[in-house]
């Protein structure tokens, strides 16, 4: 695809206002900054920005605590928050959970399965939907960020049972039927929503189905789906799925969790102390219902409030035109790449992509590439992603990630391209 072929949504340009982003403004090295890393972490526009000082300025009272005037309305801010972000998934606001990041949402439901376990171990009650015997098996894809893998392989260990890696094609694609051969005593299905190596996008239905033909539960990695593309988790049909504010052009600091609701009635509780408590005696405790179950201590209720107004711009983009600027803007950005001379895409070339595109060189390292790039004022990432297992999978250790956001321009991923080829010119001469 060349400029004179660029489809309407790509000669329209960004679906956002780049004077809403100040990152946007400053310089690198006296370059202006091209910043092609929004995969790791999305700008934020002012909105978001001025959304948390705001809350620091006039809000900053905790939230379901005391009954003083500060107090309470941080506490409507902190919830419509939450029932904006759970409009915006297509679920109920008592089945979204506020934690720290999408590694703490995807550990706190492996911490309370393995509680739930040790629990029955010792004689307790269980929900037979969170029953992990020894001997049946955990699983996962091998092109899971590590986040999503690393809870679920160390809980298959402390619990006895196998941890089944469903693999890919050689070139890095999950199939449907790759789902079909889960083993028959599964009981919990972890898959990435999309790579955050290859941007290719799982097959989520095959999966569930799967999954439920085996009792198992379903835990998603929506974290760069949910930035790029309009997600319903409960059309999804998923038990969990995690998701990042700060991809979401929200705050860090801030992480999303959804659940079923009666999973989340079941589940035990990852962190204990105030504000998720009911009744504390000397001999038991009585823990209140989702989502405060899950929230104890105090909240990033200043990220909360920022997450609220992000929700509000992307509306306004809306999702949908974010999702079809990005796909088209990934795919013109993975047609410049490979015309660049010895260059190797990794992952499949066909299906969807989000706009994110990893690729190596035989002959030069990605921590070369991305120095070099730097100094043109140009931001990507280079390493293994925390995703070793794709990497090792398709032969590489590490590769060097272009990505997109609603801000991007087709003239910024021109740029990189420009730079790119020096790069290769350089390094060969």
């Amino acid at each position: 695809m060349n400029r004179l072929d660029l489809p309407p949504d790509l000669r329209a340009g960004p679906v956002v206002d780049r004077a809403d982003f100040p990152a946007l403004d400053r310089e690198v090295d006296s370059q202006p900054l091209v910043y092609l890393d929004t995969a790791a972490t999305a700008l934020k526009p002012r909105q978001v920005i001025d959304a948390e000082a705001e809350f620091y300025r006039r809000y900053d009272g905790a939230v379901h605590r005391g009954s003083h005037a500060i107090g309470l309305a941080a506490t409507e801010i902190y919830e419509q928050a939450r029932a904006k972000t759970a409009a915006f998934f297509g679920v109920q606001a008592p089945e979204i959970i506020w934690v720290k990041n999408a590694t703490e949402a995807l550990n706190l439901v492996a911490y309370g399965l393995l509680a739930a376990n040790i629990d029955a171990r010792a004689g307790s009650p269980i929900d037979e939907r969170l029953r992990i015997q020894a001997g049946d098996t955990i699983a996962v894809t091998v092109a899971e960020h590590h986040a999503n893998f690393v809870p679920w392989q160390q809980l298959a260990k402390r619990l006895g049972a196998h941890f089944h890696v469903v693999d890919t094609t050689d070139t890095g694609e999950l199939r449907p039927e790759a789902f079909a051969n889960l083993p028959d005593r599964t009981r919990v299905l972890a898959v990435t929503h999309a790579s955050n190596v290859t941007g290719a996008l799982t097959p989520v239905a095959a999966a569930v189905s799967a999954a439920r033909e085996r009792g198992a539960l379903t835990v998603l990695d929506a974290c760069q789906s949910a930035a790029h593309l309009p997600l319903d988790f409960h059309q999804l049909d998923v038990d969990f799925a995690a998701a990042s504010a700060h991809k979401l052009m929200g705050p860090t600091g801030l992480g999303i969790l959804y659940g079923r609701t009666e999973l989340l009635r079941a589940l035990p509780p990852f962190l204990t102390g105030g504000s998720m408590v009911a009744l504390v005696e000397r001999d038991r405790t009585i823990f209140l219902d989702p989502p405060q179950k899950f929230e104890a201590g105090t909240q990033m209720t200043a990220q909360v409030a920022a997450m609220g107004a992000a929700i509000d711009y992307l509306h306004a983009a809306p999702m949908e035109r974010i999702a079809s600027y990005d796909l088209a803007l990934g795919a013109y950005l993975r047609d410049q790449i490979s015309e660049i001379d010895g260059v190797r895409i990794i992952g499949p070339q066909g299906g969807k992509h989000l706009g994110l595109v990893a690729f190596a060189f035989a002959d030069i390292h990605p921590h070369d590439v991305g120095q070099v790039l730097d100094v043109r004022g140009i931001a990507v990432r280079v390493g293994h992603h925390c995703a070793q297992p794709i990497h090792r999978r398709l032969g590489v250790q590490s590769s060097t990630r272009a990505s997109v956001g609603a801000y991007t321009t087709v003239a910024e991923v021109d740029a990189f391209i420009v730079e790119l080829a020096r790069v290769t010119e350089f390094f060969r001469r």
